[in-house]
């Protein structure tokens, strides 16, 4: 989280459970794996991925001020996916980190924030409404202040505002309004940003196909998106979908090269090349095909809407 300790300074929050995410002592009496052990199979329900739109390399402004950069701040899924780690550092020279987990118990997200400045701050919630919304109580030896966070993806970046109170939440006042823009993003032409965003919005979306994440292809795939295979069948939203959450599909490898990315005032296509190898249903395959994604900006950020497939490449291109 952002959660700003004074005008423009910002206090993140992050998730509990860190004593536990350490792999030292597990409640089940499980030992930490090993690189030859399985994968352990936790932390794979959508709800764990509600909170994946935070995922990136950000650049921090201000929203009344979007000109001034005031904080680089990155977050990475960690701990098998089960985690996600905020390494947050101001211009004025805070730093901080948090821990953000899905608490599946009490279903409900937890994070928890400390600082160089010795500041440790929980806040908890949920998604409501489309973005993440998490609150608490700050104890300063002042007093306590309760404390309220959003998160919405917007934009092709983040929005993340925060309101206070000092009457036990009768009241509100607004704290901060910060935009997190991708790094590579934020010092571009509004152009380049364009091409930037849908191409790294573009590679998540193929990440989350191989692996089977129905949340993170729910969040960028448009409501009436629709694709059309090179044999002719055509494919929606659900259908899709559908195919993630039922597992059915394996992928061992699912990489795009030669990724073209062309925008058109609110409408951008993407060309690449397409390597899939796996097993659908036990069965294995292995192709390589062309495709072209179309997105369309929006309201809440870049959707894709409509996608086309080639026939199998009979060899790989050159």
């Amino acid at each position: 989280m952002n959660l700003l300790i004074g005008p423009k300074v910002k206090l993140g929050v992050v998730a509990i459970f860190l004593f536990f995410a350490s792999g030292r002592v597990l409640a089940t009496g499980l030992v930490p794996a090993t690189a030859e052990s399985a994968k352990p199979a936790f932390c794979l329900a959508p709800e764990y991925r509600q909170f994946d739109f935070w995922i990136g390399d950000w650049d921090a402004f201000d929203v009344e001020n979007p000109a001034v950069k005031v904080a680089h701040n990155r977050v990475d899924r960690t701990l098998d996916g089960c985690v996600l780690l905020e390494d947050y550092e101001s211009t004025d020279g805070l730093r901080g980190e948090s821990f953000s987990i899905y608490d599946a118990a009490r279903g409900m997200w937890r994070q928890s924030w400390v600082t160089n400045h010795g500041t440790l701050l929980v806040i908890e919630g949920k998604m409501q409404g489309g973005g993440m919304v998490l609150s608490g109580v700050e104890h300063t030896v002042s007093g306590d202040k309760f404390v309220r966070g959003t998160w919405n993806a917007e934009d092709g970046g983040v929005r993340e505002t925060a309101v206070t109170s000092a009457d036990g939440g009768k009241t509100w006042k607004p704290w901060f309004d910060l935009m997190f823009r991708p790094v590579a993003a934020s010092a571009a032409s509004p152009r380049t940003i364009d091409e930037a965003t849908v191409a790294a919005l573009d590679t998540q979306y193929q990440a989350a196909v191989k692996e089977n994440d129905a949340a993170t292809m729910d969040r960028i795939l448009a409501a009436d998106f629709a694709i059309v295979t090179g044999s002719g069948k055509t494919y929606t939203k659900a259908d899709l979908l559908a195919e993630a959450r039922s597992g059915r599909v394996h992928y061992e490898r699912q990489d795009d090269t030669d990724q073209t990315v062309r925008v058109w005032g609110d409408t951008a296509v993407i060309t690449a090349e397409l390597s899939e190898k796996g097993t659908d249903d036990g069965k294995p395959f292995e192709k390589t095909v062309w495709f072209s994604d179309t997105y369309v900006r929006t309201p809440t950020g870049w959707k894709y809407v409509f996608g086309q497939s080639s026939l199998q490449c009979p060899k790989p291109l050159e």
